[in-house]
């Protein structure tokens, strides 16, 4: 389940539940909805276990709801019900919930005990982690749920280790962020009127004011976690307090003199300055410097809201820095985040990106030498690896908000105090103790373009870098080092990142990595912009451009960018792309190149996944990750799919174990095989369409219409059999068509509708309202070939029509085509071929005449293996036939499928095998890579 389908569930048990809730009779169909529908647990009933039995003091007792995989109990109890107040027990004792679900847990076998204890009375869930010294409940109440939902994430997650309090804080933070800037959103005088008709002066306040804005809320949210994490000083409420001094028509002028104080030294201050602004630090590192932001005047509701709901009842200092720009940006205006292409990535997928990286290997060699047993050999190798980690250098080239440099960060520091926890072994350290720390935010670039993020990219680390000086100090006693003022640079640069030479951010001898998640944006929908990017990047040795702007995705230019950074060096990359990159026609375009100029090695792949995004605001996108080097050893590399992990001898740019061939753009088949075509293409405003409805009062009306009305389908009517119906009047003569004023009044407005476009080849196209534009009508009977299909589906379902039955465009056809056709196609070999080589549409298929079908190589069968094939193929078809009230979907829906259809099926592909001359055990995997050979050899 992607996480919008996630919050649209529980926004409907919220609404379900709402309001009531009966222990006996609701507990368990409100936890299997839940577990299911919310969750995306399969097969609940299968594993959860109701009314589990477990004996206390001799007595069966009953555990109304247990999890054994992910070790969960979970007291029910009924609307209503205080979950912290004692009832009375059998046994005759006292028991809140949670001392009940205790109690029970206390009782059961070791390998059966609780790792979490969750209490519920339908309106609240309770969450206690039960490798808590002393469990303190996380409270979630219903109406919560849909942003709260991933705190329960280990109920079906093994591998949970604590609840995401992080994520928790962040939500929340999220939440005052926005209320922040709507609140000062509405003091700022911005110019009325249509944006797209202001003048450049209009234009120009209205963007200052908006990043004074921006700026305002950044510097903000610093101080709020600068007063909770202590780095303003022992005074913990400090910007409370000083805030709160002032008079509503004063705190303008008081957070001025707040902001220009702390970017002035101590030294350079008036030494008059009041006590309660001079006792603020000196914050340094630019954060306060632009005297040039503007700060509208405070109204009640802004000093409340900052004092109170900001401050007072929020606490800052547990937030999670990498979530930090990611909590910001649901700030801004959605449409510029569209425009831009931004996408904010979950840690989990970062990890996904660093892990295999470099991450993994790291941890390794620590692990290694924690095993070293003599003391001398063991410290000169911590020291060395510390080292080792402190001249690692880092570059994200379009690096956002900072997540994956904060993140990266955060992973070496706290790699690194492991290092020094195991150097100092908990001794208690007497006198002046020096600081251990060497791994620096300095080891860290990025480039950005928008200036907003670029603050909160530096805000974001030097919060990271607060939280893990903290932690250092917490295992090597004595150590005491002051936060403010900043002593460290942060190395993120404001600009273009296709525009400049990424060696001048950080010269390619002193980086290790590059990283990050750049911008998504398909080739429809760049700006001229945009195509100007690529053409400056994506250009062959002599400056000339290599390839079309308007071909490949956005993205492709920073592949093509690290690769020529990259080209003789030890520096190793990884991104986070859409899937549109490994799948269609875009592979050649975007990595033949590349394969060509800088002989780039795939080390490692993550295949399609759906991104996952800390922001409020997510986009259903579909990811890949490639981890890719230009001297990198040709030895195992590693494929991951859902988790799994493959090592495999190469990875191809489709992200299979395969050759490396790219599959182009072809008109004719590779093979002597029947030609396919497209259907045809209406153009027609829908006025040729008619709904079942549309087609009976037409015939009542005008019965001699009758002879003109046809059957269509497009891949929705076929796959789901849906009736709908097309006027085809291409032997309608003149004087039919001004005997049917209903169908010649559809033909005015088909008319009407092509001379308003703007297409001259459709406007020409009135010229002949009676016809769809395009005519690709079969005259014989042919095999329909939906162009989109499910991903769920493991075969694209196709059929035969006879010519009588109109097509449209959103299908291809394979006119004359016998059933041994029809058996190869259909045949999970086609369909393995499928998969890998076409594009997407999000994630289902798109079946291509000209990279999927013109490029798949057809076995030589015996006649006798055509004629098995043959056999097969009609097998499908009667099968089908046994089930005249179910549609294409009800069949191939992995669910419903039948078994005879199922069968046939199985036995078809056996057949297709054996003509290629596969072994039945092979997978689909080690069937495209053959495949793949044959197409290099019948490409000569």
């Amino acid at each position: 389940m992607t996480d919008a389908e996630k919050r649209e569930a529980a926004h409907q048990f919220i609404n379900r539940w709402m309001g009531r809730g009966n222990e006996d009779e609701d507990g368990r169909s409100y936890w299997l909805e839940f577990l299911s529908n919310v969750m995306g647990m399969e097969n609940p009933t299968e594993r959860v276990n109701f009314e589990k039995k477990v004996i206390v003091n001799g007595n069966t007792k009953r555990i109304d709801v247990y999890i054994p995989e992910t070790h969960v109990i979970i007291e029910q109890k009924s609307l209503g019900k205080s979950l912290d107040q004692k009832i009375h027990n059998s046994g005759d004792v006292d028991l809140t919930p949670y001392e009940q679900a205790k109690r029970y847990n206390d009782n059961l076998p070791y390998d059966e005990k609780a790792r979490w204890i969750i209490t519920c009375n339908f309106s609240d869930i309770w969450i206690y982690d039960m490798n808590a010294r002393v469990p303190e409940p996380v409270k979630i109440a219903l109406v919560e749920l849909q942003s709260k939902y991933l705190l329960l994430d280990f109920l079906v997650k093994q591998d949970v280790k604590k609840l995401s309090h992080e994520m928790e804080v962040s939500i929340k933070a999220g939440d005052i962020v926005g209320l922040i800037y709507d609140a000062f959103l509405k003091q700022y005088k911005i110019p009325d009127g249509n944006e797209k008709q202001e003048s450049a002066e209009q234009k120009e306040k209205r963007e200052h004011k908006l990043k004074s804005l921006n700026a305002l809320c950044v510097r903000l949210v610093f101080c709020l976690y600068a007063e909770d994490a202590g780095i303003f000083g022992e005074h913990r409420d400090i910007f409370h307090d000083y805030l709160e001094a002032y008079d509503v028509k004063d705190c303008r002028r008081a957070l001025i003199e707040l902001f220009k104080t702390l970017d002035t030294p101590i030294a350079e201050r008036d030494e008059y300055l009041e006590e309660d602004v001079a006792q603020f630090p000196y914050v340094n590192g630019g954060l306060f410097a632009d005297e040039t932001i503007e700060i509208p005047p405070f109204t009640e509701k802004i000093k409340d809201l900052l004092l109170t709901k900001a401050s007072e009842d929020f606490d800052w200092s547990d937030i999670s820095p990498t979530i930090f720009g990611a909590v910001f940006e649901s700030t801004l205006n959605p449409e510029t985040r569209r425009s831009g292409g931004m996408h904010y990535t979950s840690i989990e997928n970062i990890h996904k990106v660093i892990d295999p990286l470099f991450l993994d290997d790291l941890k390794k060699e620590f692990k290694e030498i924690q095993a070293v047993t003599v003391r001398r050999t063991k410290e000169k190798r911590l020291d060395e690896f510390q080292n080792k980690l402190a001249s690692l250098t880092f570059l994200d080239p379009a690096c956002g908000s900072g997540n994956f440099l904060t993140e990266t960060y955060l992973s070496l520091r706290r790699l690194e105090n492991e290092v020094i926890r195991e150097r100092v072994g908990g001794q208690i350290t007497l006198g002046e103790v020096h600081n251990p720390i060497k791994v620096s935010i300095q080891q860290f670039y990025g480039i950005e373009i928008n200036d907003f993020a670029v603050t909160v990219a530096k805000t974001a680390l030097w919060i990271a870098e607060s939280q893990m000086l903290e932690e250092t100090k917490n295992i090597v006693y004595g150590f005491n080092d002051d936060f403010l003022p900043l002593k460290t640079y942060v190395n993120i640069t404001e600009g273009n990142a296709l525009r400049i030479d990424w060696n001048e951010v950080v010269p390619v001898e002193r980086l290790s990595y590059i990283m990050g998640n750049p911008p998504f944006v398909g080739y429809s929908y760049q700006s001229e912009s945009q195509k100007k990017d690529i053409e400056n990047v994506y250009v062959d040795e002599n400056g000339k451009s290599t390839s079309t702007a308007g071909k490949i995705d956005y993205v492709a230019a920073w592949y093509f960018k690290a690769a020529k950074m990259m080209e003789g060096s030890e520096v190793r990359t990884a991104f986070v792309s859409t899937n549109s990159i490994t799948q269609g026609e875009q592979v050649a375009y975007v990595w033949a190149e590349l394969y060509k100029q800088f002989d780039i090695h795939i080390d490692f792949a993550h295949r399609t996944f759906v991104w996952g995004s800390e922001a409020k605001l997510k986009a259903a996108v579909h990811c890949v990750i490639i981890g890719f080097s230009t001297s990198m050893s040709k030895g195992k590399c590693r494929l991951y799919d859902n988790g799994a992990l493959e090592e495999t001898v190469q990875i191809s740019p489709y992200l299979i174990d395969a050759p490396i061939t790219f599959i182009n753009s072809r008109t004719n088949p590779l093979c002597n095989v029947p030609k396919i075509t497209n259907g045809n293409k209406p153009v027609d405003g829908g006025y040729l369409f008619l709904s079942p409805d549309e087609k009976d009062e037409l015939i009542q009306n005008e019965p001699e219409s009758k002879k003109f009305v046809r059957r269509v389908y497009g891949a929705e009517e076929f796959i789901n059999s849906k009736e709908r119906y097309c006027l085809w009047l291409r032997d309608i003569s003149p004087k039919e068509l001004n005997k049917l004023p209903m169908i010649k009044k559809r033909v005015q407005q088909v008319r009407e509708f092509r001379l308003k476009s703007t297409k001259a080849v459709t406007v020409k196209s009135a010229d002949s309202p009676t016809l769809f534009q395009q005519i690709r009508q079969p005259d014989e009977p042919y095999i329909i070939v939906p162009r989109v299909s499910s991903e769920n589906r493991r075969y694209i379902p196709m059929g035969y029509e006879s010519p009588e039955t109109i097509i449209t465009d959103s299908v291809q056809c394979i006119p004359n085509a016998d059933l041994y056709t029809f058996g190869i196609i259909t045949s999970n070999v086609h369909m393995a071929w499928t998969r890998v080589v076409c594009g997407r549409l999000k994630s289902d298929y798109r079946y291509s005449a000209k990279i999927v079908y013109n490029n798949f190589p057809w076995p030589e069968p015996t006649e006798q293996q055509k004629q098995k094939i043959e056999e097969t193929a009609h097998g499908i078809l009667d099968a089908r036939a046994l089930f005249p009230d179910s549609s294409l979907a009800d069949l191939y829906d992995p669910l419903t499928m039948p078994v005879e259809l199922r069968k046939a099926h199985i036995a078809n592909d056996k057949a297709v095998m054996a003509a290629y001359g596969f072994g039945i055990k092979m997978t689909e995997e080690e069937c495209v890579a053959e495949l793949m050979k044959l197409y290099q050899k019948m490409q000569g």
